[in-house]
């Protein structure tokens, strides 16, 4: 039997196949096959609703000086910047009023943000909030700290692995960082009941199919609730500078692997789709996704959450981003939904 047709019967393969399925990326018949069974198992389990998350980047401070990124703490050129509570708690107060029922505070790991600063943050959000969901996206902590934000109120952490292979890790990474420590916090993570995410970056820099095998392998073993996935995107001022960026195509092929492999899973069209291609998101829709991630955060302060080159980042208010959004999304035949859009347990 066909690798593709095996897959779409039996997703659970051994590495080895996984391998013999990424290898399949180029031939567009087979991308095509797996797209249709991909948004046939999303209709199945969400119908034509896309998801949408406020997403607040609320510091760009980071004490980790990860290879691929433009915040990261050996970066002397970023421009830094801390948004203050109130106006975090803005950003929730127009994101409520558009309709958005997920709010999504994002940063770097920043000491400043301690536990204590960010339990009150969280209590005040759900105090102000009591229907809408809490995702965090603040990098590896404690089991203790993760403890105490769920306890605070928090329903979601974003903690993408970036790859399952040590060396390819060790590749990415200064050597204070491990991937079995980054393992040990999704672990947690879904221990203490959180709606779970990992994911990875498609192309980076030494990345092999085999890599990307091995990363179907662990999403399935650890069966998170959701997965980002996006294309490596160099930034100027990182040692990567001057390596290719991964492909939109393959990022494309693998949304749907993944759909196909986790069929409940939340999969978001992400930033780095649509900066790659200016039909990026819509693309990853079209390929099983049913999450997006619309920018709630300050206009003055987008540009400068500088992950990597090109980041999208519209000079437009939340509101009009979001009817832009919603246009877009309609006119692909999916509908923008203004609920919290949990994990389908």
């Amino acid at each position: 039997m066909d690798i593709i047709e095996r897959f779409i019967t039996n997703p659970q393969l051994t590495k080895e196949e996984y391998e013999k399925l990424i290898n399949r990326a180029e031939d567009k018949e087979a991308a095509k096959l797996l797209a249709e069974k991909a948004m046939q198992i999303r209709k199945q389990h969400y119908g034509n609703k896309v998801y949408t998350r406020g997403l607040i980047e609320f510091t760009n401070y980071c004490k980790n000086n990860c290879h691929y990124c433009g915040i990261r703490c050996g970066n002397k050129n970023a421009s830094r910047y801390r948004l203050t509570e109130e106006e975090i708690l803005e950003c929730c107060r127009e994101g409520y009023r558009l309709g958005f029922r997920t709010f999504v505070l994002q940063g770097g790991e920043d000491p400043y943000f301690t536990d204590h600063r960010m339990v009150s943050l969280i209590k005040m959000i759900r105090e102000g909030y009591p229907d809408c969901a809490i995702t965090l996206s603040i990098g590896e902590k404690s089991y203790e700290s993760y403890r105490l934000f769920r306890e605070a109120g928090a329903n979601r952490y974003l903690l993408r692995h970036e790859t399952a292979n040590e060396a390819h890790y060790s590749h990415l990474h200064p050597s204070n960082m491990s991937l079995q420590n980054r393992k040990n916090c999704l672990l947690w993570l879904k221990e203490l009941g959180y709606q779970t995410g990992a994911g990875f970056m498609v192309g980076s820099p030494g990345q092999k199919r085999e890599h990307l095998a091995e990363d179907l392998v662990f999403l399935n073993e650890l069966k998170p609730h959701m997965v980002g996935i996006g294309p490596f995107i160099p930034h100027h001022d990182t040692i990567f500078a001057n390596e290719k960026p991964g492909s939109v195509e393959l990022t494309l092929f693998l949304l749907s692997v993944v759909r196909i492999l986790l069929p409940k899973v939340l999969l978001p069209a992400t930033t780095a789709l649509g900066t790659m291609a200016a039909d990026g998101r819509i693309r990853g829709l079209m390929a099983g996704a049913n999450v997006v991630m619309p920018n709630l955060s300050p206009l003055k302060n987008r540009k400068r959450y500088d992950l990597y080159d090109n980041k999208i980042s519209t000079d437009q208010e939340a509101a009009e981003g979001k009817e832009s959004l919603n246009r877009q999304v309609r006119q692909a035949g999916f509908c923008l939904a203004d609920e919290r859009g949990d994990f389908a347990f």
